[in-house]
């Protein structure tokens, strides 16, 4: 689930004026733009923000509890922006990042964006590759810093910092009886047939997920998650994985539901990882500035999933 700073200037205002035709007079943009930039919020936090009325639109409880965490969200990115606009020098250098395989779709982007925007004169070098492998390089100094799952990360030997903890979620096609449900037990699954996501960051939750579920048959494995979103969309089986990765539609355009599940499960946790002892460069600092703001984001659309 990403969430666009548009949006979050356009609920605000909305929110703030009482109806989008109101908020038009501070936001220069058509109503359409407007409207559907709501549509999307609504659809991606899985919530109703506003009630809606012929004299215009009421927030919500969710919507209430959203607009003080917008609010937060962009002072805080106000802030920063004004920090780096007030250094008296120009930030350059480098940055030696790794990535996993599971954060490069899902959270680099804009976490990317963001901090090449900030300081446009520093070179990023990326390295993506198996979480094993970049602990490897961060022990050996071959990087600077590193996002991935964070949960069995060498503690003795890598600093840590947590930036979102994502739940996990069952996911079903839109016409499975489940979906009656509120929530799913996983025992509840022993019947049914299993996909998995083929991913050495997640193994670990996936085999507690199978002995609760009484290893149900195991219809698909595959690295691929459009692979994992159309094939539940299309009724070949269901799937447990991370709601870091979970849209509504397929490629092909069709649906797919998720529901939380009851019981325990440790959730997926996305941070940001150094070497123990070493002294960061000032890039690599200002690198773990940006993705402390950036992360505030994330953490607010979790409590609302």
């Amino acid at each position: 689930m990403q969430i666009s700073l548009k949006q979050l200037v356009y609920f605000i205002a909305v929110a703030e004026a009482g109806s989008i035709s109101r908020a038009l007079a501070s936001l220069d943009v058509a109503q359409s733009v407007v409207t559907e930039a709501i549509k999307k919020l609504e659809e991606s936090l899985g919530t109703q923000l506003f009630n809606r009325h012929a004299r215009g639109m009421v927030l919500t409880h969710a919507g209430h509890q959203f607009l003080r965490h917008a609010h937060e969200v962009l002072a805080a990115l106000r802030n920063a922006e004004q920090a780096i606009r007030e250094r008296p020098d120009t930030m350059t250098g480098r940055l030696n990042l790794g990535v996993s395989s599971l954060v490069t779709a899902y959270y680099l982007p804009y976490l990317l964006d963001r901090f090449e925007r900030v300081f446009p004169g520093v070179e990023v070098l990326l390295v993506e590759d198996r979480r094993g492998y970049i602990e490897h390089l961060l022990i050996n100094g071959e990087l600077d810093v590193a996002i991935m799952n964070v949960s069995s990360v060498d503690k003795q030997a890598l600093e840590t910092r947590t930036l979102l903890r994502a739940p996990w979620r069952v996911w079903l096609p839109s016409n499975h009886p489940l979906l009656k449900q509120e929530a799913v037990a996983l025992e509840e699954l022993q019947g049914e047939r299993l996909l998995v996501l083929k991913n050495d960051e997640l193994d670990e939750v996936t085999q507690q997920v199978h002995r609760l579920c009484g290893y149900p048959k195991i219809t698909v494995r595959t690295e691929s998650i459009e692979a994992m979103r159309s094939l539940v969309a299309v009724g070949i089986g269901v799937a447990v994985l991370p709601h870091l990765m979970y849209r509504p539609w397929s490629l092909e355009g069709d649906r797919l539901e998720s529901r939380p599940i009851t019981g325990e499960l440790p959730r997926l946790e996305i941070g940001v990882a150094w070497r123990k002892g070493s002294e960061l460069s000032e890039t690599a600092r200002q690198f773990l500035v940006i993705v402390g703001e950036h992360s505030r984001l994330h953490q607010y659309t979790e409590e609302l999933a």
